[in-house]
């Protein structure tokens, strides 16, 4: 999907099949609705007093308004002006883009831009309004017969009006903004791929591919004979019950501009590391059958990598990146590791396996001591890692988890910018007590109090080297049942815009 600028003033002598102009609840009209409504002699005021209310993301279709080139002239309601913020923009624009596909339209023009948005840059507007339409014109399709495919979207362009000062900062949001939809796209493609397809092989190969399409990014795929030689037996014995052989992807993202070199001598990387458990059975550990066949979004943690990366590609942000996805499907058969098995993890420590279904952390764990040999600035681990998550924040808020407030303050407040929010948990020494075993270093589990807390304590334990941060998604990776049933793309907003800020911050040393 292309996104474009017009800077035209003229709003009402726009020739397009279709313009989008934003009202408010109450009969008060935006900056565009009021030139709109003027040279129609005030049919716009007509609809407001009569039929349309304007709640915020709800649309009414105008057909042929005199004085107007505009073929239809849809208005945007967009709630109270009091509260109208970048969640409200968000929302208009996927309404916009659903709007342009459910009529067939290919081209469309939003003049939403210009309403003023409280507490948000006309850059980042831009940008939430791009991610989300880009993102909302997705549809999966990959596994239906060509009888029963779903249509996709129609829209190919989407259009902005602006004031012709504010070009650019609208062209870089916009810009940013198509690429971190691009990377949302690839990222809910991938969660949506059923296990007996998106395995962890074919994890490797889509890395692979990345690397084909982007010079900027690089791959190696590490296989179980390098594996072993790293000992990373914590991982492989997730793998042992599984006939997919097990993927360790490595990604590098390389600016190919700029004078990153420099800072990244002193800062190093930002290494994102993410769960790639394929399909999760449990193991041994079994789960009960129903719902389990959304075990196949168990790997969402290593597609919102891949998604970050390719929106990285698209961004040319000039800063160092590293990826690292331990893929495995968690499976029992006669090979499987057995509850009650001790393994030594490529740190050295051992770990009693109390339950197989703790599978995440396991694999997690040794990706992250492996992260130590890039020296990194920072590390932010990504996994639907624990049920115990969704207890406690439900569907809203990803679980954050950090060593350091600094690093979990600049992802706490790019989630709120992005649209994409986590809410910060405790990793509190008493914790570690919960993971105690008579048999080894630590068990994987800590008992059923405080669940996601003890998952991102047994974690802390790999990550003394360096800052890190821990998201559990298990509650906003995918949306549960019903028809919207389906990988979300999250946490992909959260972690690019992390990224620009960061790069941002650089740029003003």
């Amino acid at each position: 999907m292309e996104f474009n600028t017009q800077t035209s003033r003229s709003i009402q002598q726009i020739k397009t099949a279709v313009l989008f102009v934003g009202v408010y609840t109450e009969g008060v009209l935006g900056e565009t609705a009021k030139l709109i409504n003027h040279a129609s002699d005030g049919a716009i005021d007509a609809v407001l007093k009569r039929e349309f209310k304007a709640a915020a993301g709800t649309l009414f279709d105008l057909r042929t308004l005199p004085g107007v080139r505009a073929e239809r002239v849809v208005l945007v309601g967009l709630g109270t002006k009091e509260k109208f913020n970048s969640n409200v923009m968000a929302k208009a624009h996927v309404a916009i883009a659903g709007y342009c596909s459910d009529t067939s339209l290919t081209e469309g023009v939003s003049t939403l831009l210009e309403e003023p948005c409280p507490a948000t840059t006309l850059r980042q507007s831009a940008q939430l309004a791009a991610t989300a339409a880009g993102n909302a014109v997705y549809k999966y399709t990959a596994t239906f017969s060509k009888e029963k495919r779903p249509a996709t979207s129609t829209l190919k362009k989407l259009i902005f009006t602006i004031d012709k000062p504010d070009q650019k900062q609208v062209d870089e949001g916009i810009e940013h903004g198509a690429a971190i939809a691009k990377g949302l796209r690839l990222t809910r493609e991938l969660g949506n791929l059923p296990a007996n397809v998106c395995t962890p092989t074919y994890l490797g190969e889509q890395a692979k591919e990345l690397a084909k399409e982007h010079k900027s990014i690089s791959v190696e795929v590490l296989e179980r004979k390098q594996l072993e030689a790293l000992k990373m037996n914590a991982f492989l014995s997730v793998a042992a019950g599984s006939e997919q052989p097990p993927r360790f992807i490595v990604l590098k993202y390389s600016p190919e501009h700029g004078n990153s070199k420099k800072k990244q001598k002193t800062d190093g990387p930002v290494v994102l590391v993410g769960k790639g458990v394929t399909f999760d059975t449990g193991g041994i550990s079994l789960k009960p059958g129903l719902g389990m066949d959304e075990m196949k979004f168990d790997m969402c943690g290593a597609a919102s990598v891949l998604g970050v990366f390719k929106a990285l590609a698209h961004m040319k942000l000039d800063t160092e990146v590293v990826g690292l996805i331990p893929a495995t499907e968690n499976m029992p058969n006669g090979r499987a590791t057995k509850p009650g098995d001790v393994v030594t993890s490529m740190s050295g420590q051992t770990i009693e396996i109390l339950n197989t279904d703790a599978e995440g952390r396991l694999i997690l764990c040794d990706a992250l001591t492996y992260a130590e040999r890039f020296e990194p600035a920072v590390v932010v681990d990504i996994a639907t890692l624990t049920g115990a998550c969704i207890v406690a924040l439900g569907n809203f808020h990803s679980g954050l988890y950090a060593s350091d407030d600094d690093l979990a303050d600049n992802l706490l407040s790019a989630g709120r910018r992005a649209l994409d929010t986590a809410w910060r948990m405790p990793l509190d020494e008493e914790y570690q007590d919960l993971l105690k075993s008579n048999f080894a270093d630590m068990a994987n589990i800590g008992g059923p109090a405080a669940g996601s807390v003890t998952a991102a304590c047994f974690l802390a334990r790999y990550t003394k080297a360096y800052r890190w941060a821990h998201l559990d998604i298990a509650g906003t990776a995918w949306l549960k049942g019903g028809k919207d049933k389906g990988a979300s793309g999250r946490p992909v907003p959260m972690l690019c815009q992390f990224l620009i800020e960061r790069q941002a911050q650089a740029n003003a040393r």
